[in-house]
């Protein structure tokens, strides 16, 4: 399947997202065209990625002088110490705004070298190279960028629009199952929000892009980055529709924030368990048909996903979210902003569901009990 090409158009930036097995190889053609200025390339790369991958990296960039810089990934590791650490680089080796940032790893790779490349002499160029499913699906699209603080997640950043996204397939190989189920919750998320058409073919297909095969992945990443462009492309800088993203997030974050950011829980298993919530929530502020509900956890079950669902039938863990759930960015006043589900393809529009943190305490027996 030869590669896809997706256009992220608006007022003030156009850039390319390529998808396709082996579209690394385009990379030095992309960079002359839209960097034509750059002699130095500082490449930020997750330690995780594969060697091979970072050896034709050297050899596709030969051309350049290249500062090649390891970043462990894990959401310990998205801070502002981090980032102070590699803006000094980059000033220590006399970097200029024609030259490039490159960002190679998962989204927390993304989100931090976007964000250094974002605040550097106030904008270098920046080209995202997205290794995960959960990044090529969902984190390297929209330009938002950043880095935790003590307070939560995200709450440090910027927003800036990448001059390329270069999603190779190539990559999603070398993951394990856990890592791509992690990408898989934010497609899910897409359909359920947006596409009903799209959720009934992943019904068909899950469990080939589970095992991951090469044209079902890249409809799935391809589909995904649409529906995402879909709301990014109306509101940029998340003041209304974009919020739309977010559901299952609320959730997600709380559970996130709960277990310190360990690995004991990822970033897309807490999206799962968090849209079920959501859909539960929804279906309690009757806004949501049971059997929509029923449909979904179905769904979970059948491509073996229950997993996550361990504790959404024990009200005393989810009380013990309420805490962590005041902190969601989300949120412009003492209640908790909510994103809930009508029916498969369609939510709430933001700001229309908030709901007290005392209002909560009594939904949380409820919730546990559907």
């Amino acid at each position: 399947m030869k590669n896809q090409e997706i256009k992220f158009k608006n007022k003030n930036h156009n850039y390319s997202i390529i998808i396709g097995k082996n579209s690394l190889n385009i990379l030095p053609k992309k960079i002359r065209v839209l960097c034509p200025k750059t002699k130095k390339i500082a490449l930020i790369a997750d330690r995780n990625v594969p060697a091979k991958f970072k050896k034709n990296l050297r050899k596709l960039l030969k051309n350049y002088k290249l500062i090649f810089l390891q970043f462990a990934a894990a959401e310990k590791s998205k801070s502002i110490n981090s980032v102070n650490y590699y803006l000094n680089v980059l000033l220590s080796k006399n970097f200029n705004r024609s030259d490039l940032v490159i960002g190679l790893g998962g989204g927390i790779t993304g989100d931090v070298s976007g964000f250094i490349a974002s605040i550097f002499k106030r904008g270098i160029n920046f080209i995202n190279i997205p290794t995960t499913l959960l990044a090529q699906a969902d984190s390297a699209i929209g330009g938002k960028t950043g880095v935790n603080s003590k307070f939560g997640k995200n709450l440090i950043g910027s927003f800036y629009q990448p001059k390329l996204v270069i999603s190779d397939t190539a990559f999603i190989k070398s993951l394990n199952k856990r890592d791509i189920i992690c990408g898989y919750a934010e497609i899910l998320k897409h359909a359920l929000i947006y596409d009903k058409k799209f959720f009934n073919w992943l019904e068909k297909n899950t469990k080939f892009i589970l095992r991951k095969n090469s044209k079902e992945l890249i409809y799935a990443i391809k589909k995904s980055c649409e529906i995402k462009m879909h709301f990014v492309t109306q509101d940029v800088n998340e003041k209304n529709l974009r919020m739309i993203l977010n559901f299952g997030h609320t959730f997600a974050h709380a559970i996130e924030i709960k277990n310190n950011y360990s690995k004991k829980i990822t970033h897309g298993e807490a999206v799962l368990t968090g849209m079920i919530l959501a859909i539960k929530l929804s279906v309690i502020k009757r806004y949501c048909k049971i059997k929509t509900l029923k449909q979904i956890k179905n769904f979970y079950d059948k491509n073996n996903l229950t997993y996550t669902l361990k504790n959404i039938s024990n009200s005393k863990w989810i009380k013990s979210l309420l805490p962590f759930l005041k902190q969601d960015k989300k949120n412009d006043d003492e209640k908790i902003n909510f994103l809930l589900l009508n029916k498969v393809g369609k939510t709430s529009l933001p700001n229309k569901f908030k709901i007290s943190v005392k209002q909560l305490e009594k939904y949380c027996t409820i919730i546990s009990r559907y």
